[in-house]
């Protein structure tokens, strides 16, 4: 089976937020989309694991923001890299407001948003899958929306070029890769010992 067939279904980047007594929460999901529109409602699946799927569990509402091209990575580090079992996550983010159901949503790297009620869940496993009544929502700006391949692409830092150490050898350039080098190595082909190799990082 092409197991990376589903890499190439495309998807919206979401900040899902939920309040539960005086604690706000959000987390990032690719996994909201509407089935209806008559009535208008929407899925969304969370994962158990995340402190706002207990959240919305417990009162049955959350919202979605829908994230725009202008969305920074600092967005994705601040909802997405820590719990909100551990930290605020809207300590220092004021960029939100709240819609008419109580609850954030965020206007900084958002292009919309939509409140939702849920009417019915699912346990799918590692997630729990949500469906749920649009209440109310809204637009921000024309930003188009990012997708999951745009932050792949274009938000996501990329990976540190791996390093490695290189000792060579002064005399006839041969290298011997690792962090140290022993201080009794002796170069196999010119038989110069350690004093005559340089540290370098390519």
């Amino acid at each position: 089976m092409a197991s990376k067939a589903t890499y190439n279904l495309t998807y919206g980047l979401f900040v899902i937020t939920a309040k539960d007594g005086e604690k706000d929460n959000g987390c990032i999901t690719n996994t909201v989309g509407q089935v209806t529109t008559s009535p208008n409602r929407i899925t969304l699946a969370v994962n158990k694991g995340n402190f706002t799927h207990d959240m919305i569990v417990k009162t049955g509402a959350f919202n979605a923001s829908i994230l725009s091209q202008a969305a920074s990575f600092d967005i994705f580090k601040n909802f997405g890299f820590q719990s909100g079992r551990d930290v605020d996550k809207f300590a220092g983010f004021g960029d939100v407001v709240r819609s008419e159901n109580g609850l954030y949503y965020i206007t900084k790297g958002a292009n919309s948003f939509i409140s939702a009620s849920v009417v019915n869940s699912w346990d799918v496993g590692t997630h729990t899958l949500f469906l749920a009544d649009v209440t109310e929502q809204g637009v921000l700006n024309g930003v188009p929306s990012m997708s999951y391949e745009y932050y792949q692409s274009y938000v996501k830092p990329l990976p540190k070029k791996a390093t490695k150490t290189v000792w060579r050898c002064k005399v006839c350039g041969y290298e011997y890769e690792g962090e140290t080098l022993p201080a009794d190595f002796v170069c196999p082909i010119c038989k110069h010992g350690a004093e005559d190799f340089e540290k370098i990082e390519a």
